[in-house]
C-alpha cells in the first residue's frame, strides 16, 4: 500500500492522484467553454458596434461568406421563432444535461470531455443574448446556409465531431469482433 502522507518536515503537498486527473480534466472542459463563450460574445459584440441591424460586410460576399447583423428570436436555423420563454426553459435543461453527462459519461475519452466543453460554451453564449436582450444575434453568412453565430457552430462541430467518433468507435468495434471470431474459426479448423 503506498502512504499518501508526506514524509515527516516535507513541505510537498501532492493532491491524491485521481484528484489531479479529475482537476485537470475538469480545467479543461470548463476552459474550453469558457473560450467558446468569451469568444461567441466577443464577435457578437464586435458585429452590433460595428454594423447596423441588416447591414452587412463586405459589400460582395468573399468566398461566398459575409458578416451581417441579423437577430434571431427563434432556435438555430431561425426555428421556434417568439417560443423565448420555452427555449431559456429547454437551454437551461440542455445545460444541465452536458454537465450530467459530463459528470457521468457512459465511456472516458478526451474528445468527449472537448465536444461536452464546446456544447457547453455554445449552450451558455446563445443562453446568455436570449435572457439579457431576448434574441441571439447572427452574423456568420454563408451562401444560402442560415446565418449563425461562434456558439451555433461550436454545438454543430461538437456534435459532428462526437458523430464521427462514435462511427469510428463502431467500426473499429466490428473489426476487433470480425477479428476475434475469424481466430476462433482458425483454431477450431486446426482442432
Amino acid at each position: 500500500m503506498i502512504d499518501s502522507q508526506p514524509a515527516p518536515g516535507s513541505t510537498d503537498i501532492e493532491p491524491p492522484r485521481g484528484i489531479a486527473s479529475r482537476w485537470r480534466r475538469d480545467l479543461v472542459f470548463f476552459s474550453i467553454a469558457a473560450l467558446i463563450v468569451a469568444a461567441d460574445q466577443l464577435t457578437k459584440w464586435l458585429v452590433r458596434q460595428n454594423l447596423e441591424l441588416g447591414e452587412q460586410w463586405p459589400d460582395k460576399p468573399f468566398f461566398h461568406m459575409r458578416i451581417i447583423n441579423v437577430v434571431n428570436d427563434g432556435a438555430a436555423f431561425g426555428m421556434l421563432q417568439g417560443h423565448m420563454p420555452f427555449l431559456i426553459v429547454t437551454s437551461c435543461v440542455g445545460l444541465a444535461a452536458i454537465v450530467l453527462y459530463y459528470v457521468y459519461p457512459p465511456m472516458e475519452h478526451g474528445l468527449i470531455r472537448v465536444a461536452l466543453g464546446m456544447q457547453l460554451g455554445g449552450a451558455i453564449g446563445n443562453l446568455i443574448d436570449r435572457a439579457r436582450v431576448g434574441e441571439v444575434t447572427d452574423f456568420i453568412n454563408v451562401g444560402r446556409f442560415p446565418t449563425f453565430n461562434v456558439a451555433d457552430s461550436s454545438i454543430s462541430v461538437s456534435i459532428a465531431a462526437v458523430l464521427i467518433f462514435f462511427a469510428l468507435q463502431e467500426i473499429d468495434d466490428y473489426r476487433k469482433q470480425k477479428r476475434t471470431a475469424d481466430a476462433g474459426s482458425a483454431a477450431t479448423q486446426h482442432d
